[in-house]
């Protein structure tokens, strides 16, 4: 007898021989169990569980990393845990950890005065986990959200089946849901932009992408812009920026982004306190369909070294992520405030706020133009 075992990103299904009942897959395999969903059905899965002959059991990735044994009954109840949580000791069962996400949502957003109940608030929605289940998080805190979707055409696959989870979600929560097809509106899409304008793919796409958001927020005059940025996220950019060493980043590098001039509007990251593993585990347990496997495009990004990095730290020290970066907010963030801020000029082009005569946007746009003819 043997159970199916089917892997995700990469794609790839094997059986183990589960003559008896044994202990979840993840030793048999070598798995890093915080690195992944443990998934049986509807159910998610500890190192406590079971599996029987004739299981399908799928093993879903998450960018996190480490294992070490903590408690697997319910920190907050003491019912079965549904999922550890190495850097608090504890584990959760799924409604208790739903409660927990929330509130340290809601947490974020009163501790750093995010938003206001009379907000009109656009959600950049890409269709994975984080956005989506800020999103979701944001609906049942009752505010006043818009989804903000840009295909950006990174594959002929990938393009059109993030759209679908972004819209199928939008239309089972009857909530708006704003599409901007670069290819129809920009005239381009992202894989030509490193051919005719030298930049890297991923710089071209988040410049294309932080253009468009802000300029739809500003043209359509929400007063919030939410983006699904995670505490993993906010760790990668920031040990980039020690690294480099970037006072001019590192002072701008925070869960708010104010309104400071005309054209830019508020943004904020609600989820930067709870890891990438947590938005996974929350976009599960809330039956939200999102877009699992990574973008054709990403290999080569430096963001993910950079979480390689701090991964193997959090593995073993739990907590890592969070001491650096909150950390950061806490003592170094308040030294930079006097970094000089270049002044801004309204790009002739565009009309947002810009430090040069044109926008970092506008002048790539340009060149595409330019060379591809």
């Amino acid at each position: 007898m043997t159970a199916r075992v089917v892997l995700r990103n990469p794609r790839r299904e094997l059986t183990i021989d589960a003559p008896k009942r044994v202990k979840v897959v993840l030793r048999e395999l070598a798995i890093d169990p915080d690195a992944v969903l443990v998934i049986r059905g509807e159910e998610l899965l500890t190192r406590e569980d079971l599996i029987e002959a004739d299981d399908d059991i799928e093993i879903r990735p998450v960018i996190s990393g480490g294992a070490v044994d903590v408690h697997t009954k319910c920190r907050r109840c003491g019912a079965k845990g549904v999922i550890e949580l190495r850097r608090h000791n504890a584990a959760f069962c799924k409604e208790c950890f739903l409660h927990f996400f929330t509130e340290q949502t809601k947490r974020a957003i009163e501790h750093e005065k995010m938003l206001e109940p009379t907000d009109r608030i656009l959600v950049a929605v890409s269709g994975g986990k984080d956005s989506l289940a800020l999103w979701d998080v944001l609906i049942r805190l009752g505010y006043d959200t818009t989804g903000y979707h840009i295909v950006l055409w990174t594959g002929e696959e990938y393009a059109p089946e993030s759209l679908r989870y972004t819209q199928a979600f939008a239309d089972e929560r009857g909530v708006k849901l704003i599409v901007c097809d670069v290819r129809e509106e920009l005239g381009f899409a992202i894989p030509e932009l490193p051919r005719t304008t030298g930049r890297p793919t991923c710089g071209a796409c988040g410049l294309t992408k932080r253009h468009q958001i802000s300029k739809a927020a500003f043209d359509l005059g929400f007063d919030v812009v939410c983006i699904g940025h995670n505490l993993d996220d906010e760790a990668a950019v920031l040990l980039g920026n020690v690294l480099r060493w970037d006072t001019e980043y590192l002072a701008r590098q925070s869960p708010v982004l104010p309104s400071t001039e005309e054209g830019f509007v508020k943004k904020v990251k609600p989820l930067f306190r709870l890891s990438e593993r947590e938005t996974a585990a929350y976009a599960f347990l809330r039956g939200i369909d999102y877009q699992v496997e990574e973008c054709p495009l990403v290999a080569g990004n430096t963001q993910l070294r950079y979480k390689a990095a701090l991964d193997l730290l959090e593995r073993d020290a739990p907590g890592t992520k969070a001491a650096f970066y909150l950390g950061f907010l806490e003592r170094a963030k308040p030294e930079l405030v006097n970094v000089e801020k270049p002044p801004m000029h309204t790009c002739p082009s565009c009309g947002m706020p810009t430090p040069g005569e044109t926008c970092a946007f506008c002048k790539m746009s340009a060149v595409h133009e330019k060379k591809k003819r």
